[in-house]
């Protein structure tokens, strides 16, 4: 088998077509693919639907919760909750994003007023741009052009890493899943060819926009796993599965307001991730497993977002008591901080640091919320004097 590189130790999609080549040879390996009307997927349904139900039930909960809160506290737990879902996504193929740039972008394109803004990249623009349309316009059809965009956004210069790739249309080569270091790769999936790919998104893109007679939920697991078994693109095909993911979740609640992060849950458990779709993709079809395991970690997503929902309430409830008193910047950036952003102990050297000001000016910001009522200092003193929300 050609390919035309390989990645790092992560498990990633590798294009066969470029200028540069490594022979590995692989064993034939049958594949989920390789059955005859595959995307038929065999399921537990007793199984499945007993956790489908107790979980619609907590995602009722925790949508009930947040939406009992005000408009300024729900952007900002959508902000910070898509703001982590794309950097989460990105971090599962092993690309960076910068927290404040994404959360930049998505506050400037919902119109959501926030401190501390910073420039943004194209990039980051465009990766943000893909997810916003995906729930944002949930209810939209799903089409060829529409993914093509997607993925034009992902690569805007056509190259993925140092490598060109096929971009804004399928692939048009081989596609294997392998890790391991050169010479010692490790084949885990081959994707069905080339020559298959369009007929067979055809088929998938269909059964996301007609299939109406089956859960959204149980609808986002089966298409996360169809997509990423098809790898219909040369690189992205992971953070576009979850995209779509994202949109049929958003489909499920009737609601474009995203109060949790699935991609931040797959990423803690991003080990299971790949074996899960490794074990499921050299099956025969039936799928129950992929469910159960996508159904838990959809669970997880709402357990995390319980519990930040008690800080979320805090802070809002801080800032409604002391709407009347006046803040600077800075002091509003830790202050916000301390509610769930911030790690350590606070003192005025770090305050200066995160601040960016003088150690007088950190001093000076510090005192001032000491005398208003706001912070206290701790019994340690000296050096190592820090500070604490006064309630």
């Amino acid at each position: 088998m050609l390919i035309r590189r390989k990645y790092s130790e992560n498990n990633l999609s590798i294009p066969r077509k470029g200028s540069k080549f490594v022979t590995i040879s692989k064993k034939y390996m049958r594949y989920i693919h390789d059955y005859e009307n595959w995307w038929q997927f065999k399921y537990d349904t007793e199984q499945i639907m007993t956790e489908l139900g107790r979980i619609r039930i907590k995602q009722g909960l925790v949508l009930g919760k947040m939406q009992s809160l005000g408009f300024v506290t729900q952007d900002e737990t959508m902000l910070s909750n898509m703001s982590l879902e794309l950097v989460r996504s990105s971090e599962i193929e092993g690309k960076e994003l910068n927290l404040e740039e994404v959360r930049s972008s998505i506050a400037r394109r919902l119109g959501i007023e926030t401190a501390g803004i910073v420039p943004v990249s194209r990039y980051i623009d465009g990766v943000v741009e893909m997810q916003l349309d995906a729930t944002q316009n949930y209810d939209k059809a799903l089409s060829h052009d529409r993914l093509y965009g997607w993925h034009n956004v992902l690569f805007p210069t056509g190259m993925s890493g140092l490598y060109r790739i096929d971009v804004g249309k399928y692939r048009s080569g081989e596609m294997q899943v392998i890790s391991g270091a050169m010479g010692k790769e490790k084949v885990h999936y081959q994707a069905p060819s080339a020559e298959r790919v369009y007929e067979e998104m055809e088929r998938f893109i269909d059964w996301f926009n007609k299939c109406n007679d089956i859960d959204a939920v149980l609808k986002a697991a089966i298409a996360h796993l169809w997509f990423v078994s098809i790898h219909p693109f040369d690189d992205g095909n992971g953070r576009i599965a979850r995209a779509l993911t994202d949109m049929l979740l958003a489909r499920s609640e009737n609601s474009s307001k995203r109060f949790y992060s699935v991609s931040a849950e797959i990423k803690v458990l991003q080990k299971e991730y790949y074996e899960i779709l490794e074990r499921t993709q050299h099956g025969n079809g039936d799928i129950t497993e992929w469910i159960i395991w996508f159904l838990h970690c959809f669970e997880q997503a709402l357990v995390s977002t319980e519990e930040t929902l008690s800080s979320v309430m805090r802070k809002a409830d801080f800032w409604e008591r002391n709407c009347n008193i006046t803040f600077n910047e800075r002091q509003r950036k830790i202050l916000n901080m301390l509610f769930g952003d911030f790690f350590g102990k606070l003192t005025s050297s770090k305050w200066a640091k995160i601040a960016k000001c003088s150690s007088d000016t950190a001093l000076n910001d510090i005192n001032d919320l000491i005398s208003k009522g706001i912070l206290k200092k701790t019994p340690e003193g000296g050096r190592s004097t820090n500070y604490i929300l006064a309630d």
